[in-house]
């Protein structure tokens, strides 16, 4: 990485060009900073699964589809659908994806300190995430079927050590 002024200069995944308020299916990837198993107990599981839920509420447009909470990342589909008549400000996925991180994040310090969570020093979740845009239906079937899977695999290929995200 290249140091320009206070920030460093970070290579984007993103496809260059494309517009990720666009309809369509989003595969996404979010890891715990450091891929430590913080997901593991059952309240912040519920949490995590609350805020993952909250999504359409927040915003109109997106469905969710496709979920799995692992101890230390979680895999999920979005779905942005075409905005209402009328409707002027839709999210892009960038935004959907920091407002997830944002609430889970604020709901877990609060389960620090109300519930006593294991703490965690400096980020919950690591800067930035993985992402796909699924290109058809066949694709999408896919990704389903490796979330789905998910938890088996992580539990076959578990060898004491722990597993990087």
């Amino acid at each position: 990485m290249k140091k320009s002024g206070r920030r460093y200069d970070r290579r984007s995944i993103r496809l260059k060009g494309y517009d990720y308020s666009q309809p369509g299916a989003y595969f996404v990837t979010i890891c715990v900073q450091g891929s430590r198993h913080l997901l593991v107990p059952a309240p912040v599981r519920a949490m995590v699964s609350h805020w993952w839920q909250a999504l359409p509420d927040k915003y109109p447009n997106v469905s969710t589809d496709a979920f799995v909470l692992m101890p230390n990342h979680v895999h999920m589909v979005i779905l942005i659908n075409a905005p209402a008549a009328g409707e002027v400000d839709h999210a892009t996925l960038g935004r959907m994806v920091r407002w997830f991180k944002s609430m889970s994040t604020n709901s877990y310090i609060h389960g620090v300190g109300e519930s006593g969570w294991e703490p965690f020093l400096g980020r919950l979740w690591q800067r930035g995430y993985y992402e796909q845009i699924v290109r058809n239906g066949r694709h999408l079937q896919a990704v389903r079927r490796y979330i789905a899977a998910n938890p088996e695999k992580w539990a076959a290929a578990r060898t004491g050590q722990q597993l990087i995200c």
